[in-house]
């Protein structure tokens, strides 16, 4: 018998890794079900640390604990452990019902005192929530039976979307304080449609479900998540059969395995976006020199050739689904234009502007050969750009530091769809996530995050958006496209935000 490297790699990652750690080798029974996921779990806390913003991990933490606010697979928001909430009508108060009959995994009654604890907790800067900012917005909380009422310390239009978001998340009051942030590691519990069974840090996580769930029954009792980092090992995890679903593939590897008999896919564009940071130092300082990088990239082509077709070419760091999308709003694509800007700065192919461009490889399908492509396309109308490698991490530490380079590729994420979250963050100057600093922009937009007129904030948001593509202040790419290969024997309902959750797949007829 002849083994190429393709079956060696599907026996590596199958048998071996299975035989490792312990795990089936395939699922045995209609009620199990193991996945390749691509990222790593650091922690089980949802509301503390860099895991709580990371938006990779949220399908994990979702299958394990309820968001506040739900939201379904299109983004539209449904009662959670909230069944109503909202303002008064002068804003200066808020409003939430608990929902009854929810229990802890561990088996004991969830209560507003378990809500109103942990929204304190998240408001409180000493625990190290990252979105301490927004949840510090409201106190003074006032518990009557399942009824929560709270004082607006500050109004922010967008503070009951995040219970939908990063950090929404409640955590059991009476449990935490017994076990102890230690101890909750070690076993965490939530109310979600899953237990956790075992854990296995940077190898897998078992998973159970939850008898006790108010929602919709899991269809599958057991769900193994193998944490398989490497695309090349979750191609072979389902070629295998040793998986049966998995995510982040290469396109290409996409469309080779849904051919494959037994394999089938889904891909659907989600609300991440791929974007390259302008930091205003150095060359970007030039409007031209901004300009002419935006007018040269022909991101139809990247879209076309590098993404075989999936995803979007966008114009602002709004995509479709988001609430202030403005399709009018259109930047060309006209690479003899840029010449022209950038001459009349006194560059040229002879002469080109220089610097440095920072970006992941491997992180996102396709990043660093995108990069590639579009300082080869800068290269045509004089720009001579130096492409810097790092690893994700290090592109936080120097974002949250003000210290990227002139350019810089990222993917961000925004699943709620508001443009605070999207062009608020990115590119507002004090915001620790933007690196663009012009006061023009910071003046724009400082009435807007606290503007109480829903209209009105979003046609505000609109205009922000215009203005950046005027000045070229962002280069927005495209909105990505999210592959995921599964058995035909699951059935996979793909949700928008980009998590995978179990909860949502069910056995094939």
């Amino acid at each position: 018998m002849t083994i190429n490297r393709r079956d060696l790699l599907g026996y590596g990652a199958a048998a071996i890794g299975a035989a490792t750690l312990g795990l089936p080798k395939a699922a045995k029974a209609a009620d199990e079900l193991t996945i390749a996921y691509n990222v790593n779990l650091p922690s089980w806390d949802p509301t503390t640390g860099p895991s709580a913003v990371n938006p990779t991990i949220q399908g994990l933490y979702q299958s394990v604990f309820d968001q506040i606010i739900g939201q379904k697979p299109d983004l539209s928001f449904t009662p959670g452990l909230l069944t109503e909430w909202g303002w008064n009508d002068d804003r200066t108060k808020v409003t939430m019902t608990v929902r009854d009959g929810v229990k802890w995994h561990d088996g004991s009654p969830f209560t507003a005192e378990d809500v109103v604890w942990s929204l304190q907790r998240a408001g409180d800067e000493k625990t190290g929530n990252p979105i301490q900012f927004v949840w510090k917005n409201v106190n003074n909380f006032k518990i009557d039976g399942n009824k929560i009422t709270g004082d607006v310390v500050q109004f922010d239009p967008v503070y009951f979307k995040w219970m939908s978001f990063l950090t929404g998340y409640i955590l059991p009051k009476a449990y935490y304080e017994k076990v102890g942030a230690e101890g909750f590691e070690k076993a965490p519990i939530g109310t979600g449609p899953y237990m956790v069974d075992k854990f296995e840090r940077n190898a897998f996580l078992r998973l159970k479900a939850n008898p006790h769930y108010w929602g919709t029954k899991p269809a599958f009792e057991n769900v193994t998540i193998k944490f398989v980092t490497d695309a090349a090992s979750r191609v072979a995890e389902i070629e295998s059969g040793s998986s049966q679903v998995t995510l982040e593939i290469p396109y290409e590897e996409y469309d080779r395995l849904i051919k494959k008999d037994g394999l089938a896919g889904s891909i659907k564009n989600v609300s991440d976006i791929g974007m390259i940071f302008f930091n205003d130092i150095e060359a970007m300082l030039d409007k031209n020199v901004r300009q002419a990088a935006v007018m040269a990239v022909d991101k139809e082509l990247l879209v076309k050739r590098l993404l075989r077709g999936y995803g979007q070419p966008i114009a602002t760091l709004e995509t479709p689904e988001y609430t202030a999308f403005d399709p009018s709003i259109k930047v060309e694509h006209n690479p003899e234009k840029a010449k022209e800007l950038l001459a009349a700065s006194g560059y040229s192919t002879k002469k080109p502007v220089k610097f440095t461009i920072q970006t992941t490889k491997g992180f996102k399908p396709k990043d660093y050969e995108m990069i590639q492509a579009i300082v080869g396309m800068w290269r045509k109308v004089g720009i001579e750009a130096n492409i810097e490698v790092y690893e994700i991490a290090k592109h936080y530490e120097l974002r949250a530091a003000d210290k990227l380079a002139p350019a810089a590729f990222y993917n961000w994420g925004n699943s709620i769809g508001d443009p605070t979250t999207s062009t608020g963050f990115a590119m507002y100057g004090p915001s620790p996530h933007s690196v663009w600093d012009s006061q023009d922009l910071i003046d724009m937009i400082n009435p807007l995050w606290g503007e109480k007129d829903e209209a009105k904030r979003i046609a505000g948001w609109k205009a922000v958006d215009k203005y950046i593509a005027e000045q070229a202040y962002v280069l927005p790419l495209m909105q990505y496209a999210q592959p995921i290969v599964h058995s035909k024997k699951v059935n996979v309902v793909q949700h928008v935000s980009g998590a995978l959750l179990p909860a949502l797949m069910t056995p094939a007829a």
